[in-house]
């Protein structure tokens, strides 16, 4: 299904690409504002280097029993450690699936300490969580250009919100903030989004452009049915996605078997090649993807200065703290709808005000620090020039990462393509035969005639 390019050796002295200046702006511009302002205690955790050279991840998220292990075992065209595959729920953890020469699986505990991945900020959800998550490491082409993270399948009911023990949604969320491409899998015939579902596909908000869908199993229905499931399953996610723009659906059955309806054999090769165009893309735009979200970072630090320099701002200096803290945080919108006026900020910039009501409540504002024009000026000159220098650098990058393995479809190797040749095969063969059949009727039917005209000439 896919080919690869073999990895060149790079020189030792070669000029540091966008991800090494990525680094260092992190680090000298827009780090120190985010420390000043407890930016890592309402958002997300400071960026270390294994964020920015991680391969670009894929993560897959769905109900149970849609096909995601399946998925990841028709990619990689083989097994890998720690799969487990049924129509019952039988993922119970995050796997994150990783190239490695030596094959295994890594505990979640040892994994959330090792200072070449970039997992370390995971340790924050607990034992409960650890428990349930590991690495398999795979010896695959494939995964030297990706890497895929597994998910639980996602249950109905009460036990997926209590019993899991750790903040699923949470997880999630921290997921979709990294990964370069989010995959949500249906069953054609599971169409139903269950609250849980609903919760999970809006802990995903704001990570819209990563978000791809894919209905699956869709052999297992016949061409009219197909299109009433399609329409079923937009009629479904337009009362969850609220965007204007219509979702792209991949319409296919990604695993290894023959096909049970084949009416729709040429659209699904056609969505098949689609999807993996798409995922072919990803090692290509690893680096403007992370400069992407280097930006929507420092937007988001941005305005978080300026919401807690006013917090700063309108508390008492002595008396009165504690009944001024809970009248801030219950009128945060007031507080909002004032620093967008005052510094002209789109409302899309602001983070969710619940989330951010309910960590404030948690906060000491007599510690939070006024605003300081000269950090926000740094990260202003940083979004104005280091960025566009760096955009700049991005064509030549993406050439020097051709020699990088990336993941290419070739259709004449693909399992669908494979399946139409065998087919094709039988069907020559048949005609094969049938051809022999006749020939030979017409031979003793030729030497029945040739004796009868023989008999009468004598």
């Amino acid at each position: 299904m896919f080919s690869f390019l073999k990895r060149e050796k790079n020189n030792q002295e070669v000029v540091e690409n966008v991800i090494g200046e990525l680094k260092k702006i992190y680090k000298s511009k827009l780090l120190p504002l985010e420390e000043h302002y407890q930016f890592h205690d309402f958002h997300s955790p400071k960026l270390e280097d294994p964020d920015f050279d991680a391969k670009p991840m894929i993560l897959l998220v769905g109900q149970y029993s849609t096909g995601k292990t399946t998925f990841i075992r028709y990619l990689l065209e083989r097994d890998f450690p720690g799969i487990r595959i049924g129509p019952e729920p039988t993922t119970d953890r995050f796997i994150a699936v990783m190239h490695d020469d030596k094959e295994g699986v890594i505990p979640g505990n040892a994994l959330v300490v090792d200072p070449k991945k970039q997992f370390r900020p995971l340790s924050k959800y607990g034992n409960a969580f650890l428990n349930r998550f590991q690495c398999s490491s795979v010896n695959s082409p494939v995964l030297q250009a990706i890497s895929i993270v597994d998910t639980p399948g996602i249950l109905s009911g009460e036990k997926q919100r209590i019993d899991r023990g750790y903040d699923f949604t949470g997880v999630l969320e921290w997921f979709a903030e990294r990964v370069d491409r989010i995959i949500l899998l249906f069953d054609a015939h599971k169409l139903d989004i269950s609250d849980e579902f609903r919760r999970s596909i809006e802990a995903l908000k704001g990570h819209d452009d990563k978000i791809r869908i894919i209905l699956n199993k869709a052999d297992m229905v016949d061409h009219q049915q197909l299109m009433r499931v399609y329409g079923a399953l937009m009629w479904s996610l337009g009362k969850v996605l609220q965007t204007p723009e219509v979702a792209r659906v991949y319409i296919g059955s990604f695993w290894d078997q023959p096909l049970r309806f084949d009416a729709n054999r040429r659209l699904f090769e056609d969505e098949e090649q689609d999807l993996f165009r798409d995922l072919q893309s990803l090692p290509r735009n690893a680096a403007l993807r992370k400069l992407n979200d280097l930006i929507k970072r420092a937007r988001l630090a941005k305005v978080h200065a300026f919401i807690i320099s006013e917090l700063r701002k309108d508390m008492p200096s002595v008396f009165g703290k504690d009944s001024k803290k809970k009248d801030l945080i219950k009128n945060l919108g007031q507080v909002y709808d004032r620093i967008q006026r005052e510094h002209s900020i789109s409302p899309g910039d602001f983070p969710d005000i619940k989330k951010m009501q309910e960590v404030l409540q948690h906060q000491d504002f007599t510690k939070f620090h006024s605003l300081k024009p000269h950090l926000l000026d740094i990260v202003d000159n940083m979004l104005a020039k280091d960025i566009a220098k760096l955009i700049e650098m991005i064509p030549q990058e993406e050439m020097t990462m051709v020699s990088e393995p990336m993941v290419k479809e070739t259709l004449y190797s693909s399992p669908s393509f494979q399946r139409s040749l065998e087919m094709i095969a039988t069907a020559q063969l048949k005609a094969r035969h049938r051809i022999q059949e006749i020939i030979e009727k017409l031979k003793n039917c030729a030497l029945a005639k040739f004796e009868k005209c023989k008999k009468w000439c004598l």
